[in-house]
């Protein structure tokens, strides 16, 4: 049990620094779409060599149908979560985005307890308002004027979130019909289909040559190729819940590459976030671990 929550937030952590890189990315110039799009793109070919030394090797694919399914389902959720995220910073704040974002563990929560996968308990809920709470404290979100905030950043920050629940439920699916890099590549590809069509291709071409390539190639290793997997083997042994709120500490992730990498400071409200969001995550994963042993 422990393992896969390690995994899962071996991956959350890598995605928060994949944050700070975009950010980087982004003061340079580079547009929001074109980030997810590289990013995922350097994912799918990190998983299409790994799938050309297991056909090598003389293994077999093992490409089902529900397979198939289930892992485009997830690129697809993976695609809507990044662009819908992206529109939402750009139509309210980073902070309205993030905190509708990280809704998510609330819908997957439901969506599990409707299914009967998880048994709703008052001390859950409680950990999940904290999670909450948490996130507001981080982003600023308390300090948000009515007239930053429009309709449209809010419906497509919720969207950003819902798109999160779906990648995170059709991994879980696609977990049990094959193996991991074959589901990973199809889930990229589909990932990269959907986002081609909104990127410009002249900058698009642009960026092996340009003198960001190492950070894009980083950018991508950590935020998709690497993460991704870890992400896809410790969902095997979690449940979508607990894989939904241990993947909070993203957010924190990214904050502190703020601090450490781009010497940004942080308020006593920021810090404070932090520690309610940590505190929280490790207190439901001691008791997801102790109601997995008895």
């Amino acid at each position: 049990m422990l393992l896969p929550i390690a995994l899962v937030m071996a991956a959350a952590f890598q995605w928060g620094l994949a944050g700070g890189l975009a950010g980087q990315l982004m003061t340079a110039g580079w547009a929001p779409e074109l980030l997810s799009f590289w990013r995922l793109l350097v994912g799918l070919i990190c998983m299409l060599i790994w799938v050309a030394i297991i056909r090598v090797q003389g293994c077999s694919l093992n490409l089902t149908k529900p397979l198939i399914g289930w892992s485009a389902l997830a690129g697809l959720g993976v695609t809507g979560n990044l662009t819908f995220y992206f529109i939402s910073i750009s139509e309210a704040s980073v902070a309205v985005a993030v905190t509708l974002m990280y809704s998510a563990p609330v819908m997957v929560y439901f969506v599990s307890f409707a299914r009967g996968t998880e048994r709703p308990t008052l001390l859950k809920f409680g950990v999940i308002g904290a999670i909450m709470v948490g996130v507001i404290l981080l982003t600023g979100l308390y300090r948000a004027t009515p007239g930053a905030i429009n309709l449209w950043g809010v419906i497509a920050g919720l969207l950003s979130g819902i798109s999160y629940s779906v990648f995170i439920f059709a991994f879980k699916s696609a977990g049990s019909h094959g193996s991991t890099p074959v589901s990973l590549t199809v889930a990229f590809l589909a990932a990269v289909f959907a986002l081609v069509f909104l990127v410009d291709p002249g900058q698009a071409v642009s960026v092996p040559l340009s003198p960001d390539a190492p950070l894009f190639l980083l950018f991508g290793i950590i935020g998709a190729g690497l993460s991704f997997l870890c992400y896809f083997i410790g969902l095997r042994g979690v449940l979508p819940t607990m894989a939904a709120v241990v993947a909070m500490i993203e957010p924190v992730t990214a904050t502190l590459y703020g601090v450490i990498g781009l010497g940004q400071a942080l308020s006593l409200a920021e810090v404070l976030g932090m520690i309610i969001i940590l505190s929280s995550v490790t207190a439901l994963t001691i008791i997801s671990h102790r109601e997995s042993i008895r």
